[in-house]
């Protein structure tokens, strides 16, 4: 028996077997949806600013003890 799956698009039940060959996803159209939101850069890893106040010179060549 198949694994049923949430597809990550749209929640729909998703078989999880070579059968389905839009895995994970329920449809073709689920599927070029979310290629289309990473072609998009809509899916994006934040990023957190750092302060270069805070970061050493180049110049500065300390070591830890």
């Amino acid at each position: 028996m198949a694994k049923i799956v949430a597809c990550p698009n749209c929640g729909a039940s998703s078989e999880w077997s070579p059968a389905n060959r839009f895995r994970p996803f329920c449809s073709e159209r689920c599927k070029m949806t979310d290629l289309g939101a990473w072609a998009t850069e809509r899916y994006r890893v934040p990023v957190v600013e750092s302060d270069e106040s805070e970061l050493p010179d180049e110049g500065d060549n300390v070591l830890p003890n």
